[in-house]
Formats: structure tokens, C-alpha cells, sequence
């Protein structure tokens, strides 16, 4: 296996579909395959496509953002465990106990981190937590089934 800790924007590009202006994953921080744990950074800049139209007189990153760049953490954390799904498609099918505690701002770094997952007949699940400065903005539970 991998035991590569960090990732690039080239080496996420590798893993991930999505290109601009839907990719949310700026950087892989630290992976850990024993305990799975895997955190990533993304600097939310006011120049992001959706500031213009989400409360432009007082922009914010909307949840279903944040839950979208816990999906994409979600697809590289399984990938980096599992090589032999690199080719495969993943598809969001399921966010659970979703809550936003407080808003992300343009200008701030999110640290996305994502903790263990359950893997049974094609569907993935896994936990995890968005923050800024060390306050938790949301947490989720993210399902995802490949294809």
C-alpha cells in the first residue's frame, strides 16, 4: 500500500474527478491507513464562483459545499486504502447527522478530516468534521457507493 501522508493539487487531481470549479480538496495534510484517518486543507478564497450569488452582501461557503468537499476527502480516504478502486466512480448517496455549527468565511482554511469507514456490497460510509481555527463548522456523515 501507499503509506504517502500528504497529497499535492497534481497528486488530488489523480484521485478525483472533479475539476474546477468543483474541486473542493486543496491539499492531503496527513493519512493514516491504522487507525483510517485522513485530513485535508481548502482555502476558501472570495474569488469562488458561488460567493457571488450565496448572500453576496455577506458570503459565506454554503453546508452542501462543505459536505461536497467532505464527499471528495471521502473518495480519496477510500481510494488510498483500497488502490484497486483508483479506475472506479464514486457517487454521493447519502449524507446522515449532518450539522453546521458555524459559517465558513471567504479568506479562511477549512481542515476537513474524516475518521474510519464501513465498506459493504459497493457502499462506503464514513464520519467526519469540517473546522476553522479550530471550531467545528459542520460534521456529517458521509455514504457513497461505487460503481
Amino acid at each position: 500500500m501507499d503509506e504517502k501522508r500528504t497529497l499535492n493539487h497534481k497528486e488530488i487531481l489523480a484521485f478525483l474527478p472533479h475539476r474546477y470549479p468543483f474541486l473542493f480538496i486543496d491539499r492531503v495534510i496527513e493519512f493514516s491507513p491504522d487507525p483510517p484517518m485522513i485530513e485535508a486543507i481548502k482555502c476558501f478564497t472570495i474569488n469562488e464562483a458561488f460567493f457571488q450569488g450565496h448572500f453576496p452582501e455577506e458570503p459565506v461557503v454554503p453546508g452542501v459545499i462543505l459536505l461536497e468537499a467532505l464527499a471528495q476527502l471521502g473518495i480519496i480516504f477510500f481510494k488510498k486504502l483500497h488502490p484497486e478502486y483508483h479506475e472506479h466512480l464514486f457517487f454521493l448517496a447519502g449524507i446522515d447527522k449532518a450539522r453546521f455549527r458555524r459559517p465558513v468565511f471567504p479568506g479562511e482554511i477549512a481542515h476537513l478530516r474524516l475518521e474510519g469507514y464501513k465498506f459493504r456490497r459497493q457502499i462506503i460510509q464514513t464520519k467526519g468534521w469540517v473546522s476553522v481555527e479550530g471550531e467545528k463548522a459542520a460534521e456529517a456523515e458521509i455514504i457513497a457507493a461505487i460503481r
